[in-house]
């Protein structure tokens, strides 16, 4: 039996980084180890002393390592409070020494998900030495090691404040694991016989359960842990503090940009960023180069060379594409890099590569330029607010409501565009093949814009972009005024309805040969007679798309 007067340490861990020279620090401070099997041959080879939680607790390995540490031998040791004489009287009478520090990680149920990677003696540990950090410490993450051992080195043990802290984490960290697996039982595949699946393990489907979301596609319960990624250089404003959080466990799609010049990124140039690299991965395969400014695109192009994709897209709206952020699909070349320094100034330049010598080229001109190697592609058949392909968040899209964190407005996530074969053309007039390409182009920048949102394009690139108006009219009138003519015999994608004739007469004048929009107007008719007044084709993509 080990010495009670001794101070122990319970560890117990799936990864096992870092374990063997915190063993060895306790080990030299004159700790006690007992420690589950995995872990205890692990420290044992490395020829310190420790004991297997089976001969301490008398108990052997059960079900397959379902029942190692969930014996009173251990619980008891962990959760006794020193200060209660009743408890210091069972410890006695039951022959079982108090536990002064538990360290246990979990099995790793977010990257290998299933039954048997649901730890359970690891969470009733962790959260009974964190229910008691009056008087236990508890670890679960390795880079608390060195930090737990140089104050145990310097005071002889953790402070209460430390404790406190430790359980805090530990808290944390066993929420969000019950939480990934609640996820997971959520987003099962239907028929896959998983867990919420809707399918039960049996052949009687009919005792499977319904899945949790019913037929809305809406969850009844949203599971977040977020951890902070970074500090942002600040908020949308300077006087606010900004930064970036991803889902606990989960690498972000920031977490694999790799930035090579400018000053640190700030709140604003990240949603810019995110806003421009997916549209410049929504317009197909051809090279493309996308400007945005303040969450709306100012500028978009597909070519046969990305050089002059990204002229033509700065070349819709050259004084708004100053300090904005550009976007490519491709590798930058010498070429492009060439146009892009002879340009007005860029906040942010977010490719998936940089041929040689750009760096240098483009950071000697434009030093305050953020330039971003991201990678290739996004998962961007969805377009949702939480990227993580795993969970109920990939279908749907979250915003906080009133800015104070406790209240969200969530819907499923959108579509940029239903199948172009499922359009309708509704005028006397059928679209041109070259039309119905343009009316495509034009259809996904206004999908990226905000509402009330048109779009004139023509030959791969937007010419003149209205965004964020209180009306379509205007929205439009803006449009016209800055592709000035260059979008003739293009296309006019409206992201919502067009109420009224007045808005396809405004289409018209601009130069537009095709109109596209949702449809499901009142005056439809009246609509549809004034593009065959026109003479103008339109089709009707039956989705409006509406961003706000």
């Amino acid at each position: 039996m080990l010495v009670d007067s001794t101070p122990r340490a319970l560890i117990s861990v799936f990864d096992k980084a870092g374990v063997v020279g915190l063993a060895a620090g306790l080990v030299d401070l004159g700790w006690e180890l007992i420690a589950s099997a995995g872990t205890a041959r692990v420290i044992a080879a490395a020829g310190l002393p420790v004991v297997d939680v089976a001969d301490y607790t008398g108990s052997p390995v059960m079900l397959g390592h379902r029942v190692v540490t969930l014996h009173p031998r251990i619980h008891g040791g962990i959760l006794a409070d020193r200060d209660d004489s009743s408890h210091q009287a069972d410890l006695q009478v039951n022959g079982i020494g108090p536990i002064d520090l538990v360290v246990a990680n979990l099995y790793p149920f977010e990257k290998s998900p299933g039954i048997e990677t649901i730890d359970i003696g690891g969470p009733a540990m962790v959260r009974a030495a964190a229910k008691n950090h009056a008087h236990v410490g508890v670890v679960v993450d390795p880079a608390d090691y060195e930090p737990i051992l140089a104050e145990i080195r310097e005071s002889g043990r953790l402070s209460a404040n430390t404790r406190r802290r430790l359980a805090r984490k530990a808290f944390a960290y066993t929420a969000a694991y019950e939480a990934a697996i609640a996820n997971w039982f959520d987003v099962a595949e239907p028929g896959s016989g998983l867990p919420g699946s809707g399918v039960s393990d049996s052949a009687d489907s009919e005792s499977g359960v319904p899945p949790p979301s019913g037929e809305s596609g809406l969850p009844e319960v949203l599971r977040l842990e977020l951890e902070r990624a970074d500090a942002l250089r600040y908020g949308e404003n300077p006087h606010q503090e900004g930064a970036r959080y991803r889902r606990r466990g989960t690498p972000g799609f920031f977490d694999g940009v790799v930035q090579h010049g400018g000053p640190a990124p700030s709140y604003l140039n990240l949603l810019d960023a995110e806003a421009a690299w997916r549209l410049a991965h929504d317009l197909g395969d051809r090279p493309a180069a996308v400007i945005v400014k303040h969450a709306n695109p100012c500028g978009a192009a597909v070519a046969d060379d990305l050089a002059t994709a990204y002229s033509r897209a700065f070349d819709c709206d050259p004084r708004s594409a100053f300090g904005g952020v550009v976007a490519v699909n491709a590798m930058i070349d010498g070429a492009t890099a060439g146009a892009m320094v002879a340009a007005a100034q860029a906040d942010v330049v977010i490719a998936p590569g940089f041929a040689d010598g750009v760096i240098e080229r483009l950071a000697n001109r434009r030093a305050n330029t953020r330039l971003l190697e991201a990678p290739a592609r996004f998962a961007h058949q969805v377009v949702t607010r939480s990227p993580d392909s795993r969970s109920h968040l990939a279908r749907l899209e979250l915003r906080s409501l009133g800015g104070w964190g406790n209240e969200f407005l969530v819907q499923t996530a959108r579509r940029i565009v239903a199948d172009p074969a499922d359009w309708r053309v509704v005028t006397e007039r059928q679209p041109t093949e070259a039309e119905r390409a343009d009316a495509l182009f034009a259809w996904r920048v206004c999908a990226h814009t905000g509402s009330n949102a048109v779009v004139l394009a023509k030959d791969g690139a937007a010419w003149g972009i209205g965004a964020g108006q209180q009306n379509r009219v205007q929205a439009g009138e803006i449009a016209a005024a800055k592709a000035a003519g260059r979008a003739a015999g293009g296309a006019c994608a409206s992201d919502g309805f067009y109420p009224f004739a007045d808005g396809i007469h405004a289409a018209a004048d601009a130069g537009a040969a095709v109109v596209v929009q949702p449809g499901g107007s009142v005056n439809e008719a009246a609509v549809i007679a004034a593009a065959d007044e026109r003479n103008i084709a339109m089709l009707l993509t039956g989705e409006r798309q509406f961003r706000h």
